[in-house]
């Protein structure tokens, strides 16, 4: 059984940075393509960030480029997503998930991944 767990949320001041981790266990980590999502409060769950199997290609949503990065780390079965310049508009659950869509694409709707951690909350004072 494949589980995802992120950690890394928490509260910081606007302009600050965080970085996320989500690690993957029960399945083969290295040929899933990976993605980051949001859900801040009475809203949909957004795209964030993408990186795609075997890795070297990456996507962001608009309001993230520039200030987000995505990388992975095949060896740990760990994804991250360093979040940089913090806004307080970043505020959100953030969600890791991951898809056993190999093509070497990276994919940017929810219904593209297979699997999904529960979330860590990052907050952003304004």
């Amino acid at each position: 059984q494949v589980q995802l767990v992120e950690s890394g949320g928490g509260l910081v001041q606007a302009g600050g940075s965080l970085r996320l981790s989500c690690a993957v266990s029960g399945g083969t980590f290295s040929r899933y393509a990976l993605g980051w999502f949001r859900q801040a409060p009475g809203k949909e769950r957004e795209f964030v960030a993408a990186i795609n199997w075997p890795g070297g290609n990456t996507n962001y949503g608009d309001s993230v480029k520039g200030r987000f990065t995505i990388s992975r780390d095949d060896a740990e079965s760990t994804v991250y997503l360093q979040m940089n310049s913090l806004k307080p508009e970043d505020t959100a659950v953030y969600y890791c998930a991951a898809s056993r869509r190999n093509r070497g694409w990276t994919y940017t709707g929810r219904s593209d991944y297979d699997y999904w951690g529960p979330g860590t909350q990052v907050t952003v004072p304004s």
